[in-house]
């Protein structure tokens, strides 16, 4: 029973966390226990729980009267992608030194969904085929401690993302610097996986801030 309490928190966290960050309850909403029994269907134990670990994450706070949205603020944004400019660039570092070649192909196979889907000019997909292409990145650098340090970021911004990918444009430009980041790491140098990867988190950003 204990067990089943805390994996129905799990779910009711994942799903609220998801709903903050998509951008479906923006930031100055308010959150009640009543309400989200009510839509979600489950009791306050769950709820409690799921709301306290929302709080930890900085994502809500509580005001008495209900839990107030805070969502990611542009303080958030900033700091996030400075974190992963330098993470990630040393997590491709990482990756080129000692991936594998079945870790190589993985990762070209998520470049090359995301080429096909960019040619179809499907937003959803390539946002997940994006996903999927960072993912194995922090996975082939060989560090826990970065995947999932990193994994987390890139989630918190997937607003940001979705937004930006949906820019034919940016859209094309991310998918040509992942092309960069990939043949520097077939090619072992990873200076250039290094600096190929900081740049593209970098221009992601200033995409987002309208800085491009």
């Amino acid at each position: 029973m204990e067990h089943k309490t805390v994996s129905l928190a799990d779910q009711v966290f994942e799903h609220l966390e998801t709903d903050i960050l998509s951008g479906k309850y923006q930031r100055g909403d308010i959150l009640t226990e009543n309400h989200l029994c009510e839509i979600l269907g489950v009791s306050r134990t769950p709820i409690r729980e799921a709301l306290r670990r929302l709080q930890q994450e900085h994502l809500i706070v509580e005001t008495g009267k209900g839990s107030l949205v805070l969502g990611i603020t542009e303080e958030d944004l900033r700091d996030i992608y400075n974190i992963r400019e330098s993470l990630e660039a040393k997590a491709a570092r990482m990756a080129t030194e000692i991936a594998s070649e079945d870790e190589i192909n993985e990762l070209k196979s998520a470049l090359e969904l995301q080429e096909f889907y960019l040619s179809k000019q499907n937003s959803d997909q390539i946002r997940l085929m994006d996903n999927r292409f960072h993912e194995i990145l922090y996975k082939i650098s060989g560090s826990h401690v970065f995947y999932n340090t990193l994994l987390p970021l890139h989630k918190k911004v997937q607003k940001y993302r979705k937004v930006s990918l949906q820019s034919h444009l940016r859209a094309n430009e991310s998918v040509a610097e992942h092309r960069e980041i990939l043949n520097a790491i077939i090619n072992r140098d990873a200076d250039a996986a290094e600096r190929f990867t900081a740049q593209h988190v970098r221009n992601a950003y200033n995409h987002i801030i309208g800085k491009d």
